[in-house]
């Protein structure tokens, strides 16, 4: 509805190893080129591009890697470059077990950092238990796994759509280790080349990805700006912001 009341044709497409999506050893530059390849088939010749979460590097890949197409580039509770920050560390409430996870993934292969990503991630999805048919007990399950910001967002939704979501998001779930595995390691791509108008919004009490993300960015991208959004979380710093987000984009 965002996208009708703003005018913008928005077309969402999952990275491989999502939903339907075919496994590939995919990265940020083959993703931002699966985007142009899009793009073609839908016989678009310039677009904007929007990365929500552990999608806004890629999104940035886009305006890195295809300047002469990317009109725009907006990035919502993303993570920087994650080793270059001080400390480096995408979110500001890790403990010391987590924070040995995060620099071992920046150092590890992407193949084999998927495999030491595997068994936690696979415990989270059998206790959520997606295959479950009771709507009520499954969208129960997800809510209580977020914190209180992320969950008001996501409970305005009914049962129904919130099960459905979230069987949708881990029928497979090659797409998020894939994504975990190369995301906090250095980055194939310059953001300093960046030459589109960029836009980083971030949640002042985000504590997936803290506001010194946005800081990072907005000191490398030239002309970027850095909106923090007072009492917002995750989740809301897109979902209660749609219409804004979309017209700077369109």
């Amino acid at each position: 509805m965002a996208a009708r009341r703003t005018g913008v044709r928005l077309v969402a497409v999952n990275r491989p190893g999502y939903g339907l999506s075919t496994e590939a050893a995919s990265s940020h530059l083959s993703v931002a080129d699966d985007i142009a390849a899009v793009a073609d088939l839908l016989g678009v010749g310039r677009y904007g591009v929007l990365g929500m979460s552990i999608g806004g590097p890629y999104a940035l890949a886009c305006a890195a890697t295809h300047p002469e197409r990317v009109t725009a580039v907006g990035v919502v509770a993303s993570p920087a470059e994650v080793p270059a920050l001080d400390p480096p560390y995408h979110r500001d409430d890790l403990g010391e077990e987590q924070k040995g996870l995060f620099r071992a993934l920046a150092r590890t292969k992407p193949r084999d950092a998927v495999e030491l990503i595997r068994p936690e991630f696979e415990e989270y999805v059998a206790k959520l238990a997606p295959g479950d048919p009771d709507d009520e007990a499954l969208a129960e399950r997800f809510c209580a796994g977020l914190g209180a910001l992320d969950a008001e967002v996501v409970g305005r939704q009914t049962a129904a759509e919130i099960a459905a979501a979230t069987r949708e998001a881990l029928v497979n779930t090659a797409g998020y280790l894939r994504d975990a595995a190369i995301s906090f390691r250095r980055w194939e791509f310059r953001p300093e080349v960046i030459s589109c108008p960029a836009t980083l919004w971030y949640g002042e009490l985000d504590a997936n990805a803290s506001v010194r993300n946005g800081e990072w960015l907005a000191e490398r991208i030239s002309g970027a700006e850095l909106i923090v959004r007072p009492g917002e979380g995750h989740l809301g710093s897109l979902h209660n912001h749609w219409d804004e987000v979309l017209g700077r984009l369109g």
